[in-house]
């Protein structure tokens, strides 16, 4: 299987470089194509480029679609009733997001999760949420306190049903309403864009037996430090689910190893760094008057 992680610089792509051989049998989340393929209605309201980026980006980050799997534009085409031209555009997109890699003469793939990067992008995460959670305690009137709390419930309801992708959604949700009651809405959408290939992560990792009560656990205890308009603890809680989730980093190649590109014997030490530095700058952050 060739080699991947997400492209640097340009992007090549050859007339018939897209793979036509069937991707292999997929196991969790369904996939939309699939769907489509047994009569879905056609494409209404989008692009079809954008159309066609939509669904196989969901499918890449739900992990339905596997990395270092083959994607087949005759099943795209069959699926959503699309030509090879849009197809193409939306690849093109994806490769900018280092969520496919285009190799010439050997097809496209969906892109390895590249190891070396999941430290820093939760690095990244810390510097934005611990803004918004100390905001948000300081700020959260009522409404939005029983916003975040009508979150958790949901949360609860995911996981007691085994749901890990609408927990997903529902933890997505939860990180927003956050900064939204901070008053800080785009940051949250910055984090998404920074913590893509974490979130690829995360969706082997959620299904493993206790990880969504976990998470809810964590979450609860932002909530109650919001609820408390206590910006220290508030930020104290954040970081220990951030360093939990990073921690959870050093076993990820465990899950398959080959759907990881990059050292696994270097993750462990660059997590471990970015616990360290995380520790206690929370704490100080949110003494720091707004």
């Amino acid at each position: 299987m060739p080699a991947s992680g997400g492209l640097t610089g340009v992007v090549r792509v050859r007339t018939g470089s897209v793979s036509e051989a069937p991707p292999p049998k997929r196991r969790g989340p369904r996939s939309a194509l699939a769907a489509g393929a047994e009569g879905a209605e056609p494409i209404r309201g989008r692009t079809a480029a954008t159309e066609v980026y939509r669904v196989l980006r969901g499918e890449i980050m739900s992990m339905a679609r596997k990395p270092g799997e083959p994607i087949n534009d005759r099943e795209i085409e069959a699926a959503l009733g699309v030509s090879r031209t849009p197809i193409r555009e939306a690849i093109l997109r994806l490769a900018g997001e280092n969520l496919v890699e285009v190799l010439p003469q050997s097809g496209t793939f969906v892109a390895r999760i590249p190891l070396a990067t999941l430290p820093e992008a939760i690095v990244i995460r810390r510097a934005l949420e611990e803004l918004t959670v100390r905001a948000a305690a300081e700020h959260a009137t009522e409404s939005q306190v029983a916003g975040l709390q009508a979150s958790l419930a949901r949360q609860r309801e995911h996981a007691a049903a085994d749901d890990p992708v609408g927990f997903y959604a529902a933890d997505e949700a939860f990180h927003a309403a956050i900064a939204a009651a901070a008053g800080y809405p785009t940051t949250w959408k910055l984090v998404q864009q920074v913590k893509v290939q974490v979130d690829r992560y995360c969706h082997l990792s959620l299904p493993q037996p206790g990880r969504m009560a976990r998470l809810l656990k964590e979450h609860t205890a932002i909530v109650n430090a919001i609820r408390a308009h206590d910006p220290l603890q508030a930020v104290a809680a954040l970081d220990a689910h951030l360093n939990n989730l990073l921690a959870g980093l050093v076993l990820a190649p465990d899950f398959d190893r080959g759907y990881f590109i990059g050292d696994p014997s270097a993750v462990g030490p660059a997590a471990r760094a970015a616990v360290g530095a995380g520790r206690g700058t929370g704490r100080r952050r949110a003494a720091t008057p707004a």
